[in-house]
């Protein structure tokens, strides 16, 4: 069992967007700012949530009345909101809150609960026992009431619904890896396998969902949905048949609205995503790995007429950047009083005080120096030389910088500078906290290679000369590091050799090209029975002259890649957890649409299907190929599915299954999926028994 080959190039692109559309790097001042209409959208919600997690509903209210007044319309919104106003009031505990918990029923409770729908008046006079019993009180009939995890599905709610009514969906990527991350998970928990990255995935994706969003009582009159819709949706986001219809009714029918609204109710630890995404990126050489270090520049500020502007908890918040009143060069932090003017709605601008910035940029400047000047005295000529080749000043130029989630903590109605120092310098750190764990398993060869940045840009140099088919260069620069490095990685050796025997047969020099066979590929081949096959039609663009053999043939990108990860290994620089996560979701998203024995209808929503876009025509396998098939426990326990079995294109072909030669209507397997509510796979095997007749097949299970 092989793992599934990953189109690199594929994440990057959907990586970049990514960080762009949460504005985690910092773009050059020429290039657009995150789009108002989905970031400061998302922000908005991030806002509210948060609001409403620590109890503060007026807060909450008046952000949803400056940007999205059209929601409180919805009176079973606004009837919830204010019922936990009460509570929170009342929680307070204090004569006056008291009296404040009292006015609010009157004048905003009371009257929304005659219309908000049918059980909000019995709901309104079940809450008014909170006069009575005690919000410590365990054992009384509003303990839920006083519940904070009130609190929770409220805010879960909220954010459900502003999500789809803003459109302020999550970027691809994030969607795809909730995706990815629980087909891994199911297909994991059916074949009896244990994950090799469950512990990533575990602290990743939490158990947790936002509450649905609810449609409102006109969308429940619509025609009924297509069942194949029902049964994808149902399956693909783990939803009873009920919840996918009632998803469906939210969106209007359209599965793939649908799809989004269930997918970003699934949560994500985003300062863990974070980190994933800025440990890979500069593994990748997309962000600079030195960035993150130094607070940003620019201060990050909000425009009032922006439809996505928001300010902290009610616009309270005001700091102020003038760092020359202050003799420690901190910033301040006041809390004006808010009368709902504009004018008391501050921008909020970076948490970082100019003279802050620069006595940081000098303390990282000085130690620099000092470990140039150690360091110096410690290298011997070949360092150098390696050093020598290094990628210039104007490469790392290229390179993005990152700036995390400045913008996030600036709304934290409690937060602090030093709070927001601490974060920053976590998410700075992840790369060189990484590659220290890393060093007791370094390699005494190359020990002379000292720092991390020196070890990324000689990995990233390496790649990028193998992107380019430049596989002499490459091999070069391998054995200046590490002599005995092909002779633990032959196939990569094989690989390079053969790009280098490509690139003679483009040009016309076969001599040269026979040459790298007869001298390189002829003596692997015969120490490596596997590398005969790729050998031989490696040898057959020589019958093809006029083709573009390498273009053609090769997937340099793949090959940079591998050659990455292995001489990363060898310098004490483990591939970026994110590739682990990606090679075995991918993997398990293939094995389980095989037995689902359908192609998925949502993997073009999600480029799934470009990750997968690896070509790899004639190039020789790499003996990792299997490592997530090694890796993982009780291997012998999993389902295959024959090789005859046929994927259907879409959901609405007929499936095949080879081994009672049954081919099953779409149809029937839909009514067995609906009838005894089970997965696809196995009402498929169902009704190979039964000769493809889903009613002999539910008869059988009701007898």
């Amino acid at each position: 069992m092989e793992s599934t080959p990953v189109n690199w190039e594929a994440l990057d692109a959907l990586l970049i967007d990514f960080a762009k559309s949460e504005n985690l790097i910092e773009e050059d001042s020429s290039a657009p700012s995150p789009s108002s209409s989905s970031y400061h959208s998302r922000l908005l919600i991030r806002h509210v949530r948060r609001s409403l997690l620590t109890g503060a509903i007026d807060a909450a209210v008046n952000l949803l009345r400056l940007h999205a007044p059209s929601i409180l319309t919805d009176h079973k919104i606004l009837f919830r909101l204010h019922k936990q106003k009460f509570i929170e009031l009342l929680r307070k505990g204090t004569a006056e809150d008291r009296d404040s918990a009292i006015q609010c029923l009157r004048t905003s409770l009371a009257p929304c609960a005659l219309d908000a729908y049918p059980e909000a008046y019995e709901e309104f006079k079940h809450v008014l026992l909170a006069f009575i019993y005690d919000k410590d009180d365990n054992a009384s009939p509003v303990a839920n009431e006083w519940s904070e995890r009130r609190r929770l599905d409220l805010a879960g709610y909220m954010s459900s619904m502003l999500r789809a009514h803003l459109n302020a969906y999550d970027p691809i990527f994030s969607m795809a890896l909730r995706y990815l991350i629980s087909i891994h998970r199911v297909y994991c928990l059916r074949q009896g396998i244990t994950s090799p990255i469950s512990d990533l995935t575990e602290r990743l994706l939490l158990e947790e969902r936002d509450p649905p969003a609810t449609p409102q009582d006109i969308l429940y009159e619509v025609p009924p949905f297509d069942e194949v819709d029902i049964q994808a949706l149902a399956h693909a986001v783990e939803l009873t048949r009920q919840g996918a219809i009632d998803s469906l009714r939210f969106s209007k029918g359209d599965l793939f609205l649908a799809f989004q609204n269930e997918l970003c109710r699934m949560r994500l630890d985003v300062p863990l995503l974070d980190q994933l995404v800025r440990e890979y990126c500069v593994y990748r050489g997309i962000v600079d790995s030195a960035s993150g270090k130094q607070p940003i520049s620019e201060p990050v500020k909000f425009n009032r007429q922006d439809p996505g502007y928001c300010s902290s908890r009610d616009g309270s918040l005001e700091i102020d950047c003038n760092a020359n009143k202050h003799s420690d060069g901190e910033t301040s932090v006041t809390n004006a009083q808010n009368d709902g003017s504009p004018e008391n709605n501050a921008d909020v601008t970076s948490m970082r005080g100019i003279d802050f910035e620069v006595r940081y940029a000098s303390e990282l400047t000085s130690i620099h120096e000092d470990c140039s000047t150690s360091g110096s005295q410690q290298h011997d000529n070949g360092a150098a030389l390696q050093r020598s080749r290094l990628p210039g000043n104007g490469e790392r130029s290229k390179r993005k910088r990152w700036r995390g989630r400045y913008d996030d903590n600036s709304y934290e109605p409690n937060a602090s500078l030093e709070e927001h120092s601490k974060q920053e310098h976590s998410i700075s750190t992840v790369v060189s906290t990484i590659s220290k764990e890393k060093q007791g398993s370094e390699k005494p060869s190359v020990h002379d290679v000292s720092t991390v940045e020196d070890r990324y840009d000689i990995l990233l140099g390496m790649k990028d000369l193998a992107s380019r088919g430049m596989a002499a260069e490459a091999v070069q620069e391998v054995n200046a590091i590490d002599p005995n490095f092909f002779a633990q990685n032959s196939v990569l050796l094989f690989q390079l050799k053969q790009v280098e025997f490509l690139k003679f047969v483009s040009a016309g020099d076969y001599s040269a090209a026979l040459k790298v066979a007869c001298t390189h590929l002829g003596p692997l081949a015969s120490s490596d029975p596997a590398l005969l096959k790729p050998l031989k039609e490696t040898l057959l663009a020589l019958l093809r002259p006029n083709e573009d053999a390498l273009g053609n043939a090769l997937p340099l990108h793949a090959l940079a890649a591998s050659l990455q990860v292995a001489v990363g290994r060898r310098l004490g620089v483990e591939e970026p957890q994110l590739m682990k996560i990606m090679r075995a979701t991918l993997y398990t998203h293939n094995e389980w649409f095989k037995l689902q024995m359908c192609k998925d209808r949502f993997e073009g929503l999600l480029r799934i299907d470009t990750l997968k876009e690896a070509n790899t025509p004639f190039l020789a396998p790499v003996s990792a190929s299997k490592s997530y098939a090694d890796s993982c426990t009780n291997g012998s326990s999993q389902a295959t599915v024959s090789s005859g079995t046929r994927t259907s294109e879409d959901g609405s072909s007929p499936a095949q299954v080879s081994s009672r030669d049954v081919i099953c209507d779409e149809g029937a397997i839909l009514k067995v999926m609906e009838f005894l509510a089970l997965p696809r796979a196995d009402a498929i095997h169902l009704l190979a028994q039964y000769n493809g007749n889903a009613e002999t097949v539910i008869q059988q299970i009701f007898a």
